[in-house]
C-alpha cells in the first residue's frame, strides 16, 4: 500500500477510480444529503451511485445513528443516511488527511456536525478504514474520537 497524504488545497493526481477519489465524492453527496435534510427530501442517487451493491458500513455501538451495527447494500445504507440525516442538520469536513492506494484508504476527518436535537455544534475527529472495488465503496468502518460528545451534544437536556 503506497502511502499518500493529501490535504485541501493540495494538487491531487487525475485518479477517477482510486479510493480516495471516491470517498471525495461520498463525502460530498452525503454533505449535500444531509443539508437537504434526508430521506424523502433530498437525491440519494448522487450517494448510491459511488456503492458496491455488497457496501457494509460498520458503526461502533453507543452512538446515536449505530442502528444494528451494521448496514448492509445501497439500501441499508440509505436508511443509514436517513438516521444520521435525523441526528444531524449540517456536517462539515474541516481537514482531511488520506493514506491508500486505488483498492484502500484510511482517512482522517476533522468534522464540525450540528445536532438537529439540541442546535449544539460538535468538533470531532472520524478515522475510517474503507475499501473500495471497482471505482465503488465496498467496506466502511469508522472510529470516532469523541463518541461521549456526539452523545451529549444530540441528547435534548
Amino acid at each position: 500500500m503506497s502511502t499518500e497524504n493529501h490535504t485541501e488545497g493540495v494538487h491531487r493526481a487525475d485518479r477517477t477510480q482510486d479510493a480516495w477519489a471516491v470517498m471525495e465524492r461520498i463525502y460530498r453527496a452525503e454533505t449535500a444529503y444531509i443539508a437537504a435534510g434526508g430521506l424523502g427530501k433530498a437525491d440519494y442517487g448522487e450517494v448510491a451511485a459511488y456503492l458496491d451493491p455488497e457496501v457494509v458500513l460498520y458503526q461502533a455501538p453507543g452512538l446515536p445513528f449505530t442502528g444494528t451495527g451494521s448496514w448492509r447494500g445501497p439500501d441499508g445504507l440509505e436508511q443509514f443516511l436517513a438516521t444520521f440525516s435525523r441526528t444531524w442538520t449540517s456536517m462539515e469536513f474541516l481537514e482531511q488527511e488520506h493514506w491508500g492506494d486505488e483498492d484502500s484508504v484510511v482517512v482522517r476527518s476533522r468534522v464540525r456536525f450540528r445536532a438537529r436535537a439540541t442546535g449544539q455544534a460538535v468538533d470531532t475527529e472520524i478515522m475510517q478504514l474503507v475499501r473500495v472495488r471497482n471505482g465503488r465503496m465496498l467496506e466502511c468502518r469508522p472510529f470516532y474520537w469523541d463518541p461521549a460528545a456526539i452523545a451529549a451534544a444530540t441528547s435534548p437536556p
